[in-house]
C-alpha cells in the first residue's frame, strides 16, 4: 500500500536526480550561461550579412564590438548584448538592422497551447523566444504549465509558487475585491453592492504588496525574462475555484491580462505563453491575454484528433465565459477575438509517408491557418531537448555543422512565419 509519504519520498529521490541533471547540464556553478555566438554565426544567421562584409565593417571601425578572438586568430566570439550593439549600428543596403517594431504600442502576446501532451508547446515557446532574442527583440516568458519545462529550460528551478501565476491571480482577486468594495461602498444611488470578504489565508499571504516586477526573473538570456512556473503551482486549479467562490464577480480569466496591462508599453516587444495541456483557469488566462494563438501539433492521427478535440473544448469554454457579460468592469469583456490563429506541425519527417498525409489533412483543413514550415525532428533536435536547451544554444562544435544548421534552418523558418504573424497581428493593436 501506498500513501502520501511515499511519493513524498520518490519525489525527494527524483529532485535530488534532477540536481544531479542541471548540474551536469549547466554550468559547473550549476547556474545555466548563454554561450558566444561565432563571427560567421552572427554575420551569416543573425544579422543576414556576407561573412567578408561583417569582416570589412568590423575593420573599418575599431568601435564596434571586436568580440573574443581564439587563441590561433582565425575565429571571433560574441556575447548577446555585443550583437545587440552591432544590431543598433550597422546598416545593409541603406536599412537598419533591428527588428520591425510597431511605434507606440504595447508587446505583442502570443500563446502556445494545446491539449496534447508531447505536442512540442515548451520547445516551441523556448525556440521562438531564443530566435526572438537573437534577431533582437526583447522577450518576457510567462510559464503557465506547472510541469515548469520552459522555466527548468530557462535555468530557473527554485522557484516560489507565490512567484508564478498562482501568486498574478491570488495578487489579482486581492486587488479586484478592494476595488469592487470601493466601488460597492462609493456609490449614490441605488442598492449598494454587498461586501465581499477575503479569509486571512488569502490576504495574509503579502501578495499585495508585491510589484509587477517582483514576478519577472532574469534568465541567462540577457534580453529574455521569465515569470517561471513549478511544480506547486499546479495548486492554482484547486485555490482558483476557491476563489470564484469567495469572490463570484471577480473575472477570473482577466488576471494575468491586467497584470501585463500595468508593464510599461515599451518594456518588451513580444511575450510568448507556454500554456498547459488542460484548459483550465490557468491556460483560460494565457488565451484571454493572448492577441495570437499558435497550437503546436504532432504529425499523428491522435494528434490531430486531440487538436480537434483541443479547439472545440477551447470554443466552449470562451463562449460559457459570456456569462461574466455586465458583471466584469469595461475593457475586460469575454469576447475573446484573436488577430492570428495558427496550426504548426512539430516533429515532422519529411520522408515519412504518414507524415506528410497528416500534413495535407492539416491543410485541407485549416487551410491558410496552417503554418507553411513544420519543425522536423533531427539528432539536433532531439538532443536539445535532452540537454534542457535550444538548437540555438547547443555550440554547432558538438556535431556535424551539417545536422546543426539543418536543425536551426528548420526552426529558423518556423520563427519567420512566428514573426510574421506577429508583425500583422501588431498592426491590429490599438495604440
Amino acid at each position: 500500500m501506498f500513501t502520501h509519504t511515499d511519493l513524498a519520498r520518490l519525489q525527494a529521490q527524483s529532485l535530488k536526480m534532477q540536481g544531479y541533471i542541471r548540474q551536469q547540464t549547466f554550468s559547473p556553478e550549476n547556474e545555466k550561461k548563454l554561450r558566444r555566438f561565432s563571427s560567421w554565426e552572427v554575420a551569416e544567421l543573425i544579422l543576414g550579412l556576407n561573412p567578408s562584409t561583417f569582416r570589412g565593417r568590423l575593420a573599418a571601425d575599431p568601435s564596434l564590438p571586436q568580440g573574443l578572438v581564439e587563441e590561433d586568430g582565425r575565429q571571433r566570439w560574441y556575447a548577446l548584448e555585443e550583437i545587440g550593439e552591432l544590431r543598433r549600428r550597422l546598416r545593409h543596403k541603406g536599412k537598419p538592422l533591428l527588428p520591425p517594431r510597431p511605434a507606440g504600442k504595447r508587446a505583442i502576446r502570443a500563446a502556445i497551447a494545446n491539449f496534447k501532451g508531447g505536442a512540442g508547446k515548451s520547445t516551441v515557446a523556448l525556440h521562438f523566444a531564443h530566435a526572438a532574442a537573437l534577431d533582437g527583440y526583447r522577450v518576457l516568458c510567462v510559464d503557465f504549465d506547472p510541469q515548469a519545462t520552459l522555466s527548468h529550460s530557462m535555468g530557473l528551478s527554485d522557484v516560489a509558487e507565490e512567484y508564478t501565476v498562482w501568486g498574478i491571480m491570488a495578487r489579482d482577486l486581492i486587488r479586484e475585491t478592494e476595488r469592487m468594495n470601493a466601488a460597492g461602498r462609493g456609490a449614490e444611488s441605488g442598492t449598494a453592492l454587498p461586501e465581499r470578504k477575503l479569509p486571512p489565508s488569502v490576504t495574509g499571504m503579502g501578495l499585495n504588496d508585491l510589484r509587477v516586477t517582483d514576478f519577472i526573473k532574469p534568465t541567462s538570456w540577457p534580453t529574455i525574462d521569465l515569470v517561471p512556473s513549478c511544480a506547486n503551482a499546479a495548486f492554482v486549479e484547486f485555490a482558483s475555484a476557491q476563489y470564484r467562490h469567495l469572490n463570484p464577480e471577480w473575472s477570473f480569466f482577466a488576471a494575468v491580462d491586467r497584470y501585463l496591462d500595468h508593464l510599461p508599453d515599451d518594456a518588451y516587444d513580444i511575450v510568448i505563453f507556454d500554456c498547459p495541456p488542460a484548459i483550465g483557469y490557468q491556460s483560460m488566462n494565457a488565451v484571454f491575454a493572448a492577441d495570437v494563438l499558435y497550437i503546436p501539433s504532432g504529425p499523428g492521427y491522435w494528434e490531430y484528433d486531440s487538436t480537434t478535440s483541443f479547439i472545440g473544448q477551447l470554443a466552449e469554454a470562451l463562449e460559457d465565459l459570456g456569462r461574466f457579460r455586465g458583471a466584469v468592469p469595461p475593457g475586460t469583456e469575454p469576447d475573446k477575438h484573436f488577430a492570428d490563429i495558427r496550426f504548426l506541425l512539430t516533429r515532422f519527417e519529411p520522408n515519412n509517408d504518414l507524415h506528410r498525409a497528416m500534413q495535407q489533412a492539416f491543410h485541407k483543413v485549416f487551410g491558410p491557418q496552417v503554418a507553411e514550415h513544420p519543425i522536423e525532428m533531427t539528432r539536433a533536435v532531439e538532443q536539445s531537448g535532452r540537454f534542457l536547451s535550444s538548437v540555438y544554444e547547443i555550440d554547432y562544435r558538438n556535431m556535424t555543422r551539417e545536422t546543426w544548421r539543418r536543425a536551426r534552418a528548420s526552426f529558423d523558418r518556423a520563427y519567420d512565419e512566428f514573426r510574421a504573424s506577429l508583425v500583422a497581428a501588431w498592426d491590429k493593436l490599438e495604440d
